[in-house]
């Protein structure tokens, strides 16, 4: 599976401030998981660049040991580190103490969704790890990164988001905190694992790629969802304050734009061959020797994509680039830049 589900988590905190739109929400300390992953970085780097939040107001926290020198940016940046792990539920509650927002990314632990459809044994089992102790010291709101499919979806890939979100919903009823949930657009930069696991422009020798379906798909780029997510934080909470909305262009490509694409940075005919589920799984576990669990549960992807659930409408992201002077990044470029 893509290396973008492969990423370590950080939290990052802000100070407390009052919202000059709701007097009684205070956006407070957030939990910016995954600021090592490729959204959570994009995010943070926004946060920076754009002097939305003061650097000195943000704690960050990791999986990884503190030491790690894959945290020399962040200590260069003198941001304060602390530590926390999903499956440490104590760590989590030491890393939000005396926090009253948190910003949960979703997890990249894809795996523990395969085996299993049992609710609080996939994914959704560390967001609600995270939710819980989050709540437990105090925590007021929680912003939440889904991701851009229906709800409910086809695609296995959104049931622990549907479950996560349910749970947020349900928690937001009860007035135990209020709840943003972003639906994160499908990145641009992941077009190769909807594109048959089409890894390495440069490496690749196919012509013909196989997939189980197709359909308009809202490609957005990483840089323009960290800006938006960014832009969003920093912004008085009660602004987003119990809002589901998605962070996507409106803009679509199909996955046979994406061969004409393809095609034309590698200066070949590359062809889009659609079969059925059963043969697309066969055909990447039994002649591409992938494995069974991630192939299977990849496949219902599809389903979801040729539904037209990725075809998104929401102009929020474009409205927030647009107020910051900025254009959505198109997937014609992505691919360029991939390629150069």
């Amino acid at each position: 599976m893509s290396p973008m589900f492969t990423q370590h988590f950080v939290t990052i905190f802000t100070v407390s401030r009052t919202s000059s739109e709701n007097k009684t929400f205070k956006m407070g300390k957030i939990a910016l998981t995954s600021a090592t992953g490729k959204l959570g970085s994009a995010v943070l780097n926004a946060i920076l660049e754009n002097n939305l939040i003061d650097p000195s107001d943000l704690i960050v926290q990791t999986s990884s040991p503190l030491t790690s020198s894959k945290l020399q940016s962040l200590r260069a940046q003198n941001l304060t580190l602390r530590h926390a792990d999903f499956d440490n539920p104590p760590s989590l509650s030491s890393a939000y103490a005396g926090c009253t927002s948190l910003f949960l990314v979703s997890s990249p632990r894809i795996a523990m969704d395969y085996h299993t459809s049992t609710l609080w044994h996939g994914r959704e089992k560390h967001h609600r790890a995270a939710i819980d102790a989050a709540l437990a010291v105090g925590v007021q709101h929680i912003y939440y990164t889904s991701l851009a499919f229906a709800n409910p979806s086809k695609a296995s890939v959104m049931r622990a988001h549907e479950r996560t979100e349910t749970y947020l919903k349900d928690l937001e009823a009860r007035g135990r905190c209020s709840v943003t949930i972003v639906r994160e657009g499908l990145y641009s930069e992941s077009w190769p694992l909807y594109f048959g696991y089409y890894f390495g422009l440069g490496a690749e020798r196919r012509s013909e790629v196989v997939v189980a379906g197709d359909g308009r798909v809202s490609w957005t780029a990483i840089a323009d969802m960290g800006f938006a997510t960014a832009k969003v934080l920093s912004e008085p909470g009660g602004k987003w304050k119990g809002k589901t909305f998605y962070l996507s262009q409106t803009r679509t490509w199909s996955l046979r734009d994406v061969a004409r694409m393809v095609s034309r940075v590698r200066g070949e005919e590359v062809v889009l061959k659609i079969v059925s589920r059963k043969a697309y799984e066969d055909f990447y576990i039994c002649e591409q020797n992938m494995e069974k669990p991630s192939v299977e549960w990849w496949s219902s992807t599809y389903d979801a994509l040729g539904d037209g659930e990725c075809a998104i409408e929401d102009d929020t992201l474009e409205a927030i680039l647009q107020e910051a002077g900025r254009k959505p990044t198109t997937l014609d470029e992505t691919i360029q830049d991939m390629w150069k």
